[in-house]
């Protein structure tokens, strides 16, 4: 078990991957998908994946893509029959999560905790930097891409402050974590204008930590 363990968490890009397949299923993955996401180099991307198969955590599956083009020329130009050979099968792969893998409850259960971690440190240590109404984690935190923001705050909070606890997250999580900050009547005077930048954010899914509105 504890071999198994170290060869999960061998790497920062395979426990990016993981992260990514945990916080999202049961969402199929594409590979321009994964890179985007998790904004890692495809060589990178393409080896752990491998990896992650090999431990059978990931499984990867194909489907056929036929090409219509072919078949149009074939119905406007009306050519022979023997023109539909021409048409060619390609096979688009992707990768979702392998729910019967052994470990998959405990990877689950650890991931809960750290997310709950997470969100303690969080609401602990932004309440130190000022009067705070709302809190909440959206985007890369709860699996949301693109997203506008991945933290929004209401209230009265020490920006510099803010902006050094952020950066530390940053390089905690290896990940870019975009803010935003506003005071509790610019909330409010967006609210009343339903404004959509803010309406994306509430609607959208997201944590949250901290409700005094």
């Amino acid at each position: 078990m504890s071999f198994m363990l170290e060869r999960l968490f061998a790497s920062k890009t395979r426990i990016k991957l993981l992260r990514l397949f945990l916080t999202n299923e049961p969402e199929v993955f594409y590979l321009k998908d994964i890179i985007k996401k998790t904004g890692l180099d495809t060589n990178s991307v393409k080896k752990e994946l491998e990896n992650l198969k090999k431990l059978i955590l990931i499984k990867e599956e194909k489907f056929k893509i036929i090409s219509l083009k072919p078949i149009r020329k074939l119905l406007s130009k009306k050519r022979k029959k023997k023109k539909i050979e021409k048409i060619k099968l390609k096979f688009k792969k992707y990768y979702i999560l392998n729910k019967d893998f052994i470990l998959y409850p405990e990877l689950r259960a650890l991931l809960i905790k750290s997310q709950l971690l997470l969100e303690e440190f969080l609401v602990r240590r932004i309440k130190k930097l000022g009067k705070v109404y709302y809190l909440a984690l959206t985007g890369f935190f709860t699996g949301i891409y693109p997203a506008k923001t991945d933290l929004l705050i209401v209230g009265r909070i020490n920006r510099k402050k803010l902006k050094y606890l952020i950066r530390k997250m940053e390089k905690d999580l290896d990940k870019e974590i975009n803010y935003t900050v506003m005071s509790l009547s610019e909330f409010k005077y967006r609210s009343n204008l339903t404004d959509r930048f803010l309406f994306d954010i509430l609607e959208n899914r997201k944590v949250v930590l901290i409700e005094n509105l």
